[in-house]
């Protein structure tokens, strides 16, 4: 059995290209430290898409000719895929619904709270520390002294507290939400320090800000003057770059802002971003000069063609593939049938004859580079032809509708599982949409089965395993109060050992109940000219709930520096 894929999309279009508000609205789990898992401030999108790379690892075939001492001075173009990132209505960070997609324009401009750097580590950027007090429920956030935005006014409390307040009463779908009725008290508590306190514990709070807007401070002054249009286009933020030229979903110039707080930094000159329509036309363009990287490379045939003449750098994996089993009616409301669909999936196949061997195959809602990874969990269901076989005669055969997003990658891998589930003696059906199409289906409650992700670098945010089994969850196959209070349980404390444990014993209940079979993490690559560089760009960074975490100020061009 041999299958080949096809496709140029980014595995993040996965995730976030829509404008649809899918935050799951959760109830806390105990009395005491309650609990809820939040998804984090982004748009969805449900697209599947092919990627390769290893966990972390990298590739160079061609001996750099240039020095990786970072040297200042010079410029950088990044080339970013138009269906995804390449694409922009505004960057102001309340009203732009394209959110995390944006995420290294934002960072760029804004900078950031907390940054994840090597190991999945948050450290402080704008802000200097974090604690959780009452018992939990508040979030304490230490700021740095001395910041500036880029118009010359103070970065302090009052400007995160007005962002913080300004994001949640706006109607943005990419702002954050929490699971109460009143808002979340959000003050300051010193001229450089703020609280914001819930009813609740919510410990995924610091990793969620990875792409969330509550992590991107804009200037209060600058959005007053000009007004929410005007700046949407030109935004002011505190971050290592100001901007020179917006034109939306077309070119992004930007350049050193004056006002760093870091000296030295940024090492470039000018950075700029431009919209490429594949994979293929971003390697053309790298070629002709046009641009020097490009984030998100995904088709496996052009990983050769890359690595040949730059570097190419895979980056981490924080998401599995996963086949949703829709267990509110016929035929998934039948554990057999379930169990014939766990049976019948040779993952080990997938991955080789697909992938070449890339991933590891995994059991569970994690993946290798983000917290609480489990590949193996106990009485999980793996290939057996002959017992899918069985399962399916006693049911008296099963006849199943097994869908996706119509994407060439999407459909040539339902393709691949439907050889797989008809050697067990199922009928398959297989289905695509568009995106509005694939939501009307969840929504609609009458799919039967989906290829999707599950995961996030935290699985208490974003695309996390909540967004996919918690019954509040309009993406969700699954209604069972025990997996809930499992997964809000996990989410209500903020002591990570009692949060593995509840993360463990929620992937062995999804494996008992066979609720929906997971293949193998899925991840991209970045492209870099030789002598260009910089943390997340050549050095992989964990990815957050969208993009690879690109710390923008560090990256620099040797080759005109």
């Amino acid at each position: 059995m041999a299958f080949r894929i096809r496709d140029n999309l980014s595995y993040r279009e996965h995730f976030y290209s829509g404008s649809i508000d899918v935050r799951p609205k959760m109830c806390p789990r105990r009395a005491a430290g309650s609990s809820v898992l939040r998804v984090s401030s982004v748009v969805i999108a449900t697209a599947v898409a092919v990627i390769l790379a290893g966990c972390g690892s990298s590739t160079t075939t061609k001996t750099p000719t240039s020095s990786t001492a970072p040297k200042h001075g010079g410029s950088l173009t990044v080339l970013e895929g138009d269906t995804f990132a390449g694409s922009w209505p505004g960057l102001d960070p309340a009203t732009d619904t394209d959110g995390a997609a944006n995420m290294s324009y934002m960072d760029a401009i804004y900078g950031e709270l907390f940054e994840l750097t090597t190991g999945g580590k948050e450290t402080g950027d704008l802000a200097t520390g974090y604690s959780f007090t009452n018992g939990g429920k508040t979030v304490n956030i230490t700021l740095r002294q001395g910041v500036k935005f880029s118009d010359g006014t103070p970065f302090n409390a009052a400007a995160v507290v007005y962002n913080w307040t300004r994001d949640l009463a706006s109607t943005c779908t990419c702002k954050p939400t929490f699971n109460q009725t009143t808002a979340p008290v959000i003050k300051a508590t010193g001229p450089y320090s703020v609280s914001l306190t819930l009813t609740y514990v919510d410990a995924p709070f610091i990793n969620a800000l990875q792409g969330d807007v509550f992590n991107w401070i804009a200037s209060p002054t600058a959005i007053k003057k000009m007004g929410e249009k005007a700046f949407a286009l030109k935004p002011v933020g505190a971050g290592p770059f100001t901007v020179v030229t917006d034109v939306p979903d077309s070119l992004l110039v930007l350049k050193k802002n004056p006002h760093y707080w870091q000296p030295g930094l940024p090492y470039l000159n000018s950075l700029t971003f431009k919209p490429v329509a594949s994979d293929e036309a971003a390697l053309t363009a790298m070629e002709s000069d046009a641009g020097q990287a490009y984030e998100g490379m995904s088709t496996p045939q052009l990983v050769k063609a890359f690595s040949a003449k730059f570097q190419t750098t895979a980056e981490p994996s924080t998401s599995p593939y996963d086949i949703q089993l829709n267990t509110f009616a016929a035929p998934f409301n039948n554990i057999k049938a379930r169990e014939a669909v766990y049976y019948a999936t040779d993952t080990s196949l997938l991955d080789k004859s697909l992938f070449n061997d890339t991933y590891p195959v995994g059991q569970s809602f994690t993946a290798p580079a983000g917290l609480f990874y489990e590949q193996n969990v106990p009485g999980y269901l793996t290939y057996n032809l002959a017992k899918a076989k069985a399962l399916v005669k006693s049911l008296g055969g099963l006849n199943v509708v097994l869908g996706t997003l119509n994407t060439p990658v999407a459909n040539e891998v339902d393709a691949a599982l439907r050889t797989m589930w008809e050697a067990a003696g199922m009928k398959v059906t297989l289905a695509s949409w568009d995106l509005t199409g694939l939501i009307a289906q969840f929504t609609g409650g009458k799919w039967q089965s989906m290829l999707q992700t599950a995961g996030a670098y935290d699985p208490g945010t974003g695309v996390g395993v909540c967004f996919r089994f918690c019954s509040t969850s309009p993406f969700t196959g699954v209604k069972n109060t025990t997996l809930n209070d499992l997964l809000f349980a996990a989410a209500g404390t903020t002591n990570n050992t009692v949060r593995a444990k509840d993360y463990d014993s929620a992937a062995a209940l999804i494996a008992k109940e066979a609720w929906g079979p997971f293949l193998f993490p899925i991840a991209g690559y970045n492209i870099a000219d030789h002598g260009v560089g910089g943390p997340g760009l050549n050095t992989p960074l964990p990815v957050t709930d969208v993009n690879p975490e690109i710390l923008w100020q560090y990256v620099y061009n040797n080759n005109n520096a």
